[in-house]
């Protein structure tokens, strides 16, 4: 998390949109002695407003066995984001950075019965598949009876409702209108970068 208050986003309803726009996160967790880290598919439902994180991994990753134990998670989230050149500030003794939208969730989890995990596979297909149209939809209905429900033991899946629920929106905001202006210029020419310039757009000063 960056240090640094301007930066921060606390608004909730931001966020949510921010990681259902770019659900696969990195679920970081403890042993106590290492730190785990696994990439997952992450959904984030609402309940009265407040964010429910759902996310599934292998039974044989180190991260599921210090989450199965009973370990918090932090889970982040990285949006759209670009490299800055100073050369674009116009403006003297400026360094390289880097302006980035991100999300993090942290707090304990609890472990979903086979019900809701298949639950949130059933969720997962139906969001991911959504997005491939005009492909057929794939469901497990696909699946040779049984085979589903013989895979199912190799995952572990889990909820989490974020004790901490925050993330950064760092767009250049400590910079003068006229700095800005030249970043989003330069932006605007990178195919990679637009998205960032068009973040910028929405809070000039």
């Amino acid at each position: 998390m960056h240090p640094a208050r301007p930066f921060l986003e606390t608004d909730t309803a931001t966020l949510i949109t921010r990681a259902r726009a770019h659900p696969f996160a990195l679920v970081c967790t403890t042993d106590g002695r290492r730190i785990h880290a696994a990439h997952a598919p992450v959904l984030l439902d609402e309940t009265d407003g407040n964010p429910v994180l759902r996310f599934h991994l292998s039974a044989a990753n180190a991260a599921t066995s210090a989450l199965m134990a009973g370990s918090n998670a932090l889970i982040v989230f990285t949006g759209d984001h670009a490299y800055v050149s100073p050369d674009w500030y116009g403006q003297d003794d400026q360094v390289g950075t880097w302006n980035y939208l991100s999300v993090e969730a942290e707090g304990p989890v609890t472990h979903l019965d086979d019900a809701g995990a298949t639950r949130l596979l059933d969720d997962l297909s139906a969001l991911f598949e959504a997005g491939l149209s005009p492909k057929p939809t794939w469901t497990r209905a696909k699946m040779t009876p049984g085979r589903f429900e013989a895979m199912l033991p190799g995952i572990r899946a889990f909820s989490l409702a974020p004790s901490r629920f925050e993330g950064i929106t760092k767009l250049s905001q400590n910079k003068p209108q006229s700095a800005r202006d030249g970043v989003i210029a330069a932006l605007s020419a990178f195919e990679d970068s637009i998205a960032i310039a068009s973040h910028m757009r929405k809070i000039r000063s």
